[in-house]
């Protein structure tokens, strides 16, 4: 795949022999940016470190700003979290597939990169067709920061990301503005209380945040 390739892609049933495509740029250590049902991610392969550190060079991010991952069920979850409570997966069954991340103990093994040393792991299961399609026909966990440099704006168009990121992306896939809006919720399950760590699209009842 050359630097900087673009398949356009129907937003609402992507074709298979696109998604390969890109989960074979994945699965290869390259950079694929994406529709969510917020805005463009760039996606990585969560599980290799080299992969992970690309995308803190593409978008010029601090080392200790921790990756966020899409994934595609409950057990993909667990391959990245050491333990995942029942509070995570009522809030789950609740909200997913759709804008809510959350952050949960993170697996041991996982790159040092991806978690910014925290100990932590923030997961989401997107509502996009394509995002989720994505992570399932790569069979791994796929990162997903705003496809754009470090304090830029969030891309809403394939033709934004190309002009932010340029070469450094491998493949983009064209599905079409995206809508943008309030990003995804971010909840840190693992402290009690559990902290809202970015207000978002999502707002669960106080009632829903109690438990373990």
């Amino acid at each position: 795949m050359s630097p900087s390739a673009r398949l356009v892609v129907d937003a609402s049933r992507p074709a298979p022999a696109a998604l390969e495509a890109a989960a074979q740029v994945l699965q290869t250590g390259g950079l694929v940016a994406f529709p969510t049902e917020t805005f463009y991610g760039l996606g990585a392969h969560a599980l290799d470190e080299a992969a992970v550190a690309r995308v803190f060079q593409a978008k010029g991010r601090p080392s200790h700003m921790p990756l966020l991952v899409l994934v595609d069920s409950v057990a993909m979850v667990e391959r990245v979290a050491r333990e995942v409570p029942d509070r995570a997966r009522r809030l789950m069954a609740r909200y997913w597939p759709g804008p809510l991340t959350l952050v949960l103990p993170a697996r041991g093994d996982l790159p040092t990169a991806l978690t910014g040393g925290t100990g932590t792991i923030g997961v989401r299961l997107s509502s996009h067709p394509i995002a989720r399609a994505l992570v399932e026909t790569t069979g791994a966990p796929v990162t997903a920061p705003s496809a754009n440099p470090h304090g830029g704006a969030s891309p809403r168009r394939a033709d934004e990301v190309l002009a932010a990121l340029g070469s450094r992306v491998d493949l983009v896939l064209d599905g079409g503005p995206t809508p943008g809006g309030p990003a995804s919720t971010v909840l840190d399950l693992t402290r009690t209380p559990v902290v809202v760590l970015r207000a978002g699209a999502v707002v669960p009842a106080p009632e829903e945040l109690e438990g373990d």
